[in-house]
């Protein structure tokens, strides 16, 4: 399975760009599937329904099985973070997993620059970083720079890169 980050700074459009650019993943026949890091607590169960009310009364895990999808919750409570690597191995294997964030981990990455926020190039710092997707021409930058604004390009990008493209 191959693996490509997307990593910027917050508001710089990461989730925008991997929204745009999974269909024409898809398109070339590739089985995609995506890893989001997020900073704050969330909940995808709401209180009242049992799933909740199980977690609530301390189950470790609740799976949640319908004819469409299931869900898989797992209750950390007093354990840290599970590093991204073992995350990775609970996913099914697919052609490419594009991980939104975790942008200090060890792995390529697809850096997100917009010029309206303001932020300094990730790059520098990041010998992980294969290429930028800026809303702006970044001169002297040593690595490729691709248009944000162009979806297209940016998954020719990928493919070529992770050597997925087909011939």
């Amino acid at each position: 399975m191959k693996v490509l980050g997307i990593v910027g700074w917050s508001g710089s459009g990461k989730t925008s760009l991997l929204v745009e650019v999974l269909p024409i993943l898809k398109e070339h026949g590739l089985k995609v599937s995506t890893m989001k890091h997020a900073h704050h607590r969330f909940d995808v169960d709401k209180p009242g329904k049992d799933s909740f009310r199980h977690r609530e009364a301390g189950a470790s895990e609740v799976l949640v099985v319908t004819s469409s999808r299931w869900v898989l919750m797992h209750e950390s409570r007093e354990e840290p973070e599970p590093s991204i690597e073992s995350l990775i191995e609970r996913m099914t294997p697919v052609d490419l997993l594009l991980i939104e964030g975790f942008k200090t981990h060890h792995h390529p990455k697809l850096e997100i620059h917009r010029d309206s926020e303001g932020k300094p190039l990730l790059c520098p710092e990041d010998p992980e970083i294969v290429a930028v997707a800026s809303d702006i021409p970044l001169p002297g930058l040593k690595i490729p720079r691709l248009d944000l604004n162009d979806p297209v390009a940016i998954a020719d990008f990928i493919l070529a890169y992770t050597g997925l493209k087909q011939p």
